[in-house]
């Protein structure tokens, strides 16, 4: 890794996201995307590996985003990224800078729950060094939800993963978390404008958005399409 910053660099060793499948796979290493400033059209689609996983159909080597990006609207902060587990350097970096107050709610819509548990709680939440270290060494897509609630980051977990989820009256303050993976043909039976208007009227409330394409999930270049149709932004 390089310096505990988002400048673009490989994970090699079976740690974090590179260790699933990892005895069993040709590619043993996955890139983790730079973070830059930008809008939307800097969201595309890279040439690199980031999520390698061993299924029933052999390696697959999922390509993810070119960079992750940070893109302010208006008085919102908003992170794009492709494995889900980044969520917590942000929602960390966020707080740090003041952008939510923490103990808010954590409302997180996803086709998935993302609370496993990690291997261990051992971050200094204080230290953005040390919690850049901890996202990308030790969590993974399904465990960075738990330890944000172990250090008291949020007060609640709100999952929006079915029709009952969306239905729900939720009230400020609370942090975002999307997963577009929530708009894969798994979830088709939630109806498409639906679950778009619902997702836009939580953005509309939320103070901090954290967006997750994930690669392995969701075609990309389909939750890119998604994910500028959710701002209303000029699709490309």
């Amino acid at each position: 890794m390089q310096n505990y910053e988002y400048n673009g660099f490989y994970i090699e060793k079976p740690m974090g996201n590179n260790v699933f499948s990892y005895d069993k796979r040709d590619n043993k290493s996955i890139y983790v995307p730079k973070l830059i400033s930008g809008t939307l059209d800097d969201v595309k689609l890279g040439n690199k590996v980031v999520f390698n996983e061993v299924d029933e159909n052999g390696e697959i080597k999922a390509i993810g985003l070119e960079n992750m990006v940070e893109y302010v609207l208006g008085n919102k902060k908003i992170y794009v990224f492709d494995n889900h587990n980044h969520a917590f350097y942000f929602w960390l970096k966020s707080m740090m800078n003041d952008e939510f107050t923490r103990g808010c709610k954590l409302v997180h819509v996803d086709q998935h729950k993302d609370t496993r548990e990690p291997d261990n709680y051992d971050v200094d939440i204080n230290n953005i060094k040390d919690v850049f270290r901890y996202t990308n060494e030790v969590l993974n897509v399904g465990s960075f939800i738990k330890p944000a609630l172990q250090h008291k980051i949020f007060s609640e977990l709100i999952i929006i993963d079915s029709l009952y989820g969306f239905d729900l009256d939720i009230e400020p303050e609370f942090v975002l978390d999307i997963d577009l993976d929530i708009f894969s043909s798994d979830m088709d039976y939630i109806p498409f404008d639906f679950k778009l208007d619902k997702i836009k009227n939580l953005i509309k409330k939320a103070k901090v958005i954290t967006i997750a394409t994930s690669p392995y999930f969701i075609n990309q270049e389909y939750a890119i399409k998604v994910l500028k149709e959710l701002f209303n932004y000029d699709i490309i």
